[in-house]
């Protein structure tokens, strides 16, 4: 046509779908009779200023809080070595394929979520905006931890840290009687920063600093994604960096403190007997599915602002082996903690604690209190076998499994251990502004992603919406924050641990099973690997064909099904702060299944 114009409209609207095919989107403009019509190139579609900033955005999306507190935990508790084996080969034959097909999916057909499977076939769009949805679901609790994070930061820049010792009671001017019978880290967590209910059905007040908090966490997040990726990408330079150097400098000062090696030892040792149990299968293969972010359409709308002829199956390889060696970062800096608080921490500072403010006793230790580092575990153990029931209920025995499994996942390991351990720092308030600051650029740098797994779609599929960025990102934020209230509440950490086990993880899975089933038996794996041929100029391994139409198949419908299972034969359960009892306590309620049901759906 712009050779000799002499192409009819038809034969211009077939030869723009054949065009499509190869991931160029070309739209017939509107043009009347003796108009010369202008063809566009798809060259106004947004696109990264460099290659760094595409890694360090896919990068910063993939690399979360779960990579610090969640597979640490899971590492430790499943077999140590022999789960991170596990863990490389699911990754190896599930996690890498799934994460590519989303890449070549989004850079060839330059769309986000909806537009892709819509581009497929459009009985398939339903697959983008049960992306979109869900991307919503997990932005509402997300940014919560986001602001949790915030509230720790600003209590950092003061001397003595705040959670470091117990507050007095200003009537009675003795030791807070909860904070006395718990922690100071416990106390400050559960009792000054979320103030929070015995249970899910006493909803409680509005906590005004953490709404405070939330609006601040919304508002970093609208500001960084006002212009689209021209301005979060500028965000990521720093966000996606920061926490690696954080992690390095705290991996160099924990392995100077004393028990750190004794941390790595037990986190790293293997079980092999784990890998007969479907439970650590199970686990696994859900740590590999959301390590990548699969499902969200995040992964698709960051690889559609490409350019075409990418190298998107290098780009897999490299995101996915970076992910993977900051969950081995992560791990070695929060056992060399872990080791360090299970060594010294609680009982020979109680035993000083006791002996300076009270006369000689009989069952005084030998070692001396006023110097932890030089008492050994072995010489601890013995004199509590001998004189453990004649002191105080705190004392305890110092067995290192039990103390390591005393708060190492989630917001227990981030709120509770890790502050606890960063007060015993010379300087704490300088280790615990590090830390939360790297929190927060963890969370801010998923966060950006997991919005443009809701913008991207949105703004390709309605026109009116494209045009009007800028009061999209604004509106969405603001809707984001007004519903996040919820979590401000005082049982509002109830629903964001009831959000993080119900909201997402289902359907996050059934996302990944259609996509699977739409590129490998709707569209077909063949035609589909033609058209990354086309992109790339050489065609990727055969075995991926193989992968995506059985093996990944197969391991996301096996992980559904053993998903549902434990859903309906372990119940709708969570974990609740009595303050009676001064301790936590699992509740099962008929509000949380309720709620669970309604987010089901």
């Amino acid at each position: 046509y712009i050779q000799d114009k002499r192409l009819t409209d038809r034969q211009l609207e077939l030869s723009c779908l054949c065009l499509n095919h190869f991931g160029l989107v070309y739209k017939i403009p509107p043009h009347g009779p003796g108009q010369e019509l202008s063809v566009p190139t798809g060259e106004d579609r947004p696109a990264w200023d460099s290659k760094i900033q595409y890694v360090l955005a896919q990068v910063g999306f993939s690399v979360g809080l779960g990579n610090v507190w969640r597979f640490p935990y899971l590492c430790h508790q499943n077999g140590g070595g022999a789960f991170m084996l596990l863990y490389v080969f699911l990754l190896t034959v599930v996690g890498v394929p799934l994460f590519f097909m989303e890449l070549a999916a989004g850079q060839s057909i330059r769309q986000g979520s909806i537009g892709v499977w819509k581009h497929i076939s459009p009985k398939l769009v339903g697959i983008g905006y049960s992306s979109c949805l869900v991307c919503f679901y997990v932005a509402l609790y997300y940014n919560v931890i986001i602001a949790w994070s915030l509230f720790y930061l600003g209590n950092s820049f003061q001397y003595p840290l705040p959670w470091e010792q117990c507050p007095t009671d200003v009537t009675s001017n003795e030791t807070v009687k909860e904070c006395a019978s718990s922690s100071p880290t416990q106390y400050f967590w559960f009792r000054k920063a979320l103030n929070i209910t015995n249970s899910i059905e006493e909803s409680g007040e509005f906590n005004p600093i953490l709404t405070g908090c939330l609006l601040a966490a919304w508002a970093i997040v609208a500001l960084a994604m006002i212009k689209g990726i021209k301005s979060s990408a500028k965000v990521m330079y720093f966000s996606s960096v920061f926490p690696y150097v954080v992690l390095f400098i705290f991996l160099i000062r924990g392995l100077m403190l004393d028990g750190a090696m004794d941390g790595i030892t037990y986190m790293f040792y293997p079980r092999l007997e784990i890998w007969g149990s479907v439970q650590v299968w199970r686990q696994a293969a859900t740590q590999v599915f959301f390590a990548l972010g699969l499902g969200y359409g995040s992964v698709i709308a960051y690889s559609s602002y490409n350019p075409v002829s990418n190298n998107c199956h290098r780009d897999a390889l490299l995101v996915s082996g970076i992910n993977f060696m900051t969950s081995v970062l992560a791990s070695l800096v929060v056992f060399v903690v872990l080791g360090f608080r299970a060594k010294n921490i609680a009982n020979v500072g109680e035993l000083n604690l006791m002996m300076s403010h009270g006369s000689n006793q009989h069952w005084w230790p030998w070692f001396n209190t006023t110097d932890p580092t030089s008492v050994s575990i072995s010489d601890y153990r013995q004199w509590y076998r001998e004189y453990g029931a004649m002191v105080a209920p705190k004392i305890t025995d110092c067995n290192l499994e039990e103390e390591m499994n005393k708060g190492v996942e989630g917001t227990g390991l981030a709120f509770i251990a890790f502050t606890e351990v960063m007060a015993l720092f010379p300087a704490s308030p300088f280790w615990s502004t590090l830390f939360f600051l790297m929190l927060l650029n963890l969370g801010l740098s998923t966060m950006f992603g997991t919005m443009q797994g809701i913008l991207t779609p949105l703004m390709d599929n309605f026109s009116f919406l494209g045009r009007h960025r800028t009061l999209l990102t604004v509106c969405s934020c603001l809707l984001g924050f007004v519903i996040g209230i919820l979590f401000t509440q005082r049982s509002g950490n109830y629903f964001v641990t009831m959000f993080d086990d119900y909201s997402a993880t289902l359907p996050l899975v059934i996302v990944v099973v259609f996509e699977t089933i739409s590129v490998a038996w709707v569209y077909g794996t063949d035609r589909f690997l033609d058209d990354i041929e086309a992109m790339l100029k050489w065609r990727p391994p055969v075995v991926y064909k193989y992968l995506w139409k059985y093996v990944c198949l197969l391991a996301m419908l096996g992980l559904l099904a053993a998903s549902l299972l434990r859903m309906v034969f372990k119940g709708p359960t969570y974990t609740a702060w009595n303050q009676t009892k001064v301790r936590l306590v699992v509740i099962v309620s008929l509000e949380v299944k309720r709620a669970c049901c309604a987010s089901q759906v």
